[in-house]
This record gives C-alpha cells, sequence and structure tokens, in this order.
C-alpha cells in the first residue's frame, strides 16, 4: 500500500469516502495505527497533556515536536504524518513558521504540518505552500487561544461566531490549506462548512458530517483519565488492563513465582 497523500484525502472527499485519523507520539502506538490502517498520524502538541502530564499544551517545544515526530515518522510506512506546530513556532512571524514547519519535513520525516488559525495565519498558511509545505489549517476551539478564549469551550455557537467561522474556513482554503480541522463547533456548523469548501474537514467533537475524524489516541484507549470530552468515545480501557499486569508482576515477585526457571539460562 503506497504513501497517502493530499492527493488521497481529496480523492475521498470528492467520493464521499471518511477520512480516518489518530493522533501518535511514540514508535509502538504509530506502528499499531499505521498497521490498522488509517489514513493519517498527527502528532499533537496535545502530547503536552497526555504524554508529559501537563496542564495544557503550551509548554511544549519545537525540540519535542521534532523528537517525537521522528519516532512515529520511524514507524509509520503508510499513513500520512502530520506535524503539530506547536505555540510560539510560527505566532512571532511568517518567516519561523516557514522555517519551523519545513523542520517537520526535513529533520522529522512529516509531510505536512498543521497549525491552528484562520484569516490570521492566512500568509502563513500561503507562503508555506508555496515554500511545498502541505499544510492542514485548525479553527474552531484551538487549544493554543486557551486564555483568550476562556478555557475549553465549544466555539461557533451564536450566528455571528457561525458566520465568523465559516469566513475563516474560506479563508484558509482560499489561503492554499489541504485540510482543515474544525474543533468543538456545533453540528450543523461544521456540515455547512464541510459541504462549502472543495478541501476535506476533519473533526474532533464537530459531529458526523465532516470529511474525517480525529481523535487522541490515548483517549480513544482509555489512558487519559484526567478529564473525558463529551466528543470522545473510548474502545479500550488500557490503563485498567496494565495495571491488572502490573499488580500479577509484583505479586509474582514477591512470592518468588516470577522468574522461574522457565526464564532462566542453563
Amino acid at each position: 500500500m503506497p504513501k497517502i497523500t493530499i492527493q488521497d484525502f481529496l480523492k475521498k472527499k470528492v467520493e464521499k469516502k471518511k477520512i480516518t485519523m489518530l493522533t501518535a507520539y511514540d514508535y509502538p502506538f504509530a506502528q499499531v495505527v499505521d498497521e490498522a490502517g488509517l489514513d493519517a498520524v498527527l502528532v499533537g502538541d496535545s502530547l503536552g497533556m497526555v504524554v508529559q502530564g501537563l496542564e495544557n499544551t503550551l509548554p511544549v517545544t519545537m525540540d519535542e515536536m521534532i523528537y517525537h515526530t521522528r519516532m512515529v515518522s520511524r514507524a509509520t510506512k503508510n499513513a500520512m504524518v502530520i506535524g503539530d506546530m506547536p505555540f510560539m513556532s510560527y505566532q512571532a512571524g511568517i518567516e519561523d513558521a516557514v522555517r519551523n514547519a519545513g523542520r517537520f519535513l526535513k529533520e522529522a520525516g512529516a509531510s505536512t504540518v498543521k497549525l491552528e488559525g484562520g484569516a490570521e495565519v492566512a500568509e502563513h498558511i500561503r507562503v508555506m505552500t508555496r515554500s511545498e509545505i502541505p499544510v492542514m489549517a485548525h479553527i474552531g476551539l484551538t487549544p493554543q487561544s486557551i486564555h483568550r478564549m476562556g478555557g475549553y469551550k465549544v466555539q461557533g455557537k451564536t450566528e455571528a461566531a457561525a458566520n465568523r467561522l465559516v469566513e475563516e474556513a474560506h479563508i484558509a482554503e482560499d489561503a492554499g490549506a489541504f485540510s482543515l480541522l474544525l474543533e468543538a463547533i456545533p453540528i450543523q456548523l461544521a456540515k455547512r462548512i464541510t459541504e462549502e469548501l472543495t478541501i476535506p474537514t476533519i473533526g474532533i467533537g464537530a459531529g458526523p458530517y465532516c470529511d474525517g475524524q480525529v481523535l487522541v489516541l490515548h483517549d480513544v484507549l482509555g489512558l487519559f483519565e484526567r478529564f473525558i470530552p463529551k466528543f470522545v468515545k473510548r474502545y479500550a480501557d488500557l490503563k485498567e488492563e496494565a495495571l491488572k499486569a502490573i499488580l500479577t508482576y509484583k505479586a509474582e515477585v514477591e512470592q518468588g513465582i516470577f522468574p522461574s526457571e522457565e526464564q532462566g539460562f542453563k
């Protein structure tokens, strides 16, 4: 199976086939996601919360994102790898944005990058695209704007706010984004944006009408318990399974059951 490209994303939208995406942050989990046949792996700055134990994504650095993306790229044979641009890797200016986005492709093996924002990053998207760096834009709830937004809240609930997000979506498309991530917005608003754009939309907390879906892997597997967003569906409880295994190991060591002669050398 060949590597998924942005052309495959666009083709899926035209053919009305859903795009599947999950986050991953290291080699073992990226390998599993890729083996499952998903279209894309997002190395999200959400790693700050689910891997590093931080309160939000803001402290995550470019070097940390490069480190994790490199591991994921090494494990991923077919899925598109998308590097998530962390806070202050692009906000200070277009030159910084292009340089840092290029690092994801040059140093970390990603095929594309994602950045938060619409109109305010339109020129960033335009210049990156001209520099042969494919960009996924991200509007709605943008976690790097947590302080301005006053927390993790659904966006676009009023008519004015909804119209603004529609405008932002078109601006991102016109600037050259190959796809658009919609986070935590009302279902019908996501449906409207999806129908109006020619590029695919990827939803997270945006309902069933987007062209594709993404979730944080640790939420899907039951490995993150600090809070569970309304839009998350858990498909496993790996924390409970891991705890059982570790408790059994502890008991066997304490009781002299492990290691047995079977685990020894002669």
